[in-house]
């Protein structure tokens, strides 16, 4: 789903069809018995491209794969994204503001949200 909104596209995420207990579990047999993923999926019920990335992230994790981040870094590009973002609505602000300053010479900006 993308919302428009003042001519920026905001996604939600969907929500997880699979429990976090499934997905471990998955994982773990994949690893633990060394069948082939379509097997695993189909015995679990699950779809087999959704366990092969999780699988991916869980080897992304543990340092054994360097084409994918792993979840912590996943998280923290999130969050800069979301700093970067902010301070960009900033710089609109203070730019909007035309280098204007209040009668002691400084700028206020209050940032909500």
């Amino acid at each position: 789903m993308i919302f428009l909104v003042e001519g920026i596209h905001r996604t939600m995420a969907a929500p997880r069809k699979y429990p976090d207990e499934l997905r471990e579990r998955a994982v773990r047999l994949v690893q633990e018995s060394g069948r082939p993923i379509a097997h695993v999926a189909d015995d679990l019920g699950v779809h087999r491209e959704a366990l092969r990335g999780w699988v991916r992230q869980a080897e992304a994790d543990r340092g054994q794969r360097s084409d994918l981040l792993s979840s912590a870094e996943r998280e923290e590009l999130k969050r800069l994204r979301a700093e970067l973002g902010e301070l960009r609505r900033a710089n609109e602000i203070l730019k909007a503001c035309g280098g204007q300053k209040s009668g002691s010479g400084k700028i206020f900006i209050f940032v909500v949200g």
